[in-house]
């Protein structure tokens, strides 16, 4: 085997190698940081809206900030659905056994369907 073919089964086996751990990985593992981030900053929120409860504050301030953290957190799932139907549904339509596909495409296509039916409730 010369230096190129070396070099090339190298790399096959590193396409391998990422190809695995990719699939081991949520769509959202890319975004892992922004979403905790975004999410401590939700629960900093939330502390401020019990604490506005235990100081008696006026009603609607707090009805206000009920508002803000509930449009916060419909931000991030709807971020994650995007990430699900990106990651999971298109990797299910890259399974190369066509009954196997259109199998997982369903299973996946009915979670992010199902999770959009939960938000909206």
């Amino acid at each position: 085997m010369n230096a190129i073919e070396e070099a090339v089964a190298a790399l096959e086996g590193e396409a391998s190698a990422t190809e695995a751990s990719a699939a081991a990985h949520h769509g959202y593992t890319g975004n892992k940081d922004a979403y905790l981030r975004r999410l401590k900053r939700i629960e900093g929120q939330v502390r401020g809206i019990a604490r506005m409860v235990d100081e008696d504050k006026y009603c609607i301030d707090i009805l206000t900030q009920v508002a803000a953290v509930t449009k916060a957190l419909h931000a991030v799932s709807l971020g994650l659905v995007e990430e699900h139907i990106g990651h999971c549904v298109v990797g299910a339509a890259s399974e190369p056994d066509p009954e196997a596909r259109a199998e997982a495409i369903d299973a996946k296509v009915k979670e992010a369907a199902d999770a959009i039916g939960r938000l909206l409730r």
